[in-house]
């Protein structure tokens, strides 16, 4: 996949880039989705998705905490985004965001959380896998920002 990085950016208001997440964020601690901005969308966006994905979980792909589509391009503000834009599942296979709950003793953990600016909509709701696979090649530009944390 290409790594497109131009104007689109995505910021926490809750934490800064590499910055310890804090607990009311993690999945067994109020679960509270962080506060996120966008900026610098390319004007021929059609259509935004947001997911935060955890690299360093025990499993063969990591875990993906959530997935977002059918995001507005002129969106700045991702509040309330659970019950204005398209939920797709996390790594449990639910749809709705999951907070970081890493295994006691197994370190830091770093969520990703990304934003693709696409060329076309995301049909349906489709893991980040499918995602990744099925739209690659619509990614006008992307970007993240990480967050970590540790129990």
């Amino acid at each position: 996949m290409p790594l497109n990085i131009k104007d689109l950016k995505i910021e926490s208001l809750d934490f800064a880039p590499l910055g310890r997440m804090k607990d009311e964020h993690a999945g067994n601690k109020g679960n509270v989705i962080p506060r996120l901005r966008i900026s610098g969308t390319p004007k021929e966006a059609v259509e935004l998705a947001i997911i935060c994905h955890d690299p360093d979980a025990p499993l063969a792909h990591g875990f993906t905490h959530w997935t977002l589509y059918g995001v507005p391009p002129g969106t700045t503000d991702l509040d309330d985004s659970q019950s204005k834009f398209c939920v797709g599942p996390n790594g449990a296979g639910q749809p709705g965001y999951y907070g970081p709950q890493p295994p006691a003793g197994h370190g830091p953990h770093h969520y990703y959380f990304w934003v693709y600016a696409l060329d076309t909509k995301v049909e349906g709701t489709p893991s980040r896998e499918q995602f990744l696979d099925r739209y690659n090649g619509n990614i006008i530009e992307q970007n993240r920002v990480v967050g970590i944390y540790e129990n």
